[in-house]
């Protein structure tokens, strides 16, 4: 049990830490994602 409670917490710093990075990227894939739905109803 304290072995998967150091897996999330060493998880959760990783996060913090890099929260503006994971924000950069998810809003890019769904910039990509509304590109190609917006192309596919106006084609």
């Amino acid at each position: 049990m304290s072995t998967i409670q150091a897996g999330y917490r060493s998880m959760s710093v990783l996060v913090s830490i890099n929260w503006d990075r994971l924000l950069y990227v998810f809003t890019i894939v769904f910039a990509l994602f509304l590109g190609a739905y917006l192309g596919t109803v106006m084609l």
